[in-house]
């Protein structure tokens, strides 16, 4: 009897123990941006750490700008893709149309940083504009320490 409360009490204090919450991105694509606002928004409101860890392109970046960035870092298979929005190819007939006014609200949300390496970079075109693993993503984002 003794070792079964044993037991449970050490069950229960693990029960107890709050578990590391993170999100793995390792293959983003992007896709709607109003629901990648509220994944990240419901991502920033718990605390959850993010952990980049291979391609995070598009809406998928939005992530930069709503998630503190002391809780952001990227490991050596992170990339990160940046292109101006599009309308959604449900309502232009299959057509890909950039959207000025979605274009404006995603920079609305990147740091500053980000901003800059835009600008450096030709700022947001159709094209996707890459940052691999290096000196330049780790200027926008840490990279992961160890033990993460």
């Amino acid at each position: 009897m003794r070792i079964t409360l044993l037991s449970l009490l050490s069950l229960c204090l693990v029960a107890a123990t709050p578990a590391r919450a993170e999100l793995h991105i390792t293959r983003d694509h992007g896709g709607y941006v109003e629901e990648y606002k509220a994944k990240y928004k419901r991502v920033r409101e718990k605390g959850e750490r993010v952990i980049i860890d291979g391609i995070c392109n598009s809406a998928c970046t939005l992530v930069l700008g709503i998630v503190p960035m002391n809780k952001i870092c990227v490991t050596p298979r992170a990339s990160l893709g940046f292109h101006q929005a599009y309308y959604d190819k449900a309502f232009t007939f299959g057509i890909k149309v950039t959207s000025s006014e979605g274009t404006s609200d995603l920079m609305s949300y990147y740091p500053d940083t980000v901003k800059d390496w835009i600008r450096r970079n030709g700022g947001l075109t159709t094209e996707m504009k890459k940052i691999k693993n290096g000196v330049e993503l780790w200027k926008i984002v840490d990279p992961c320490p160890e033990e993460w």
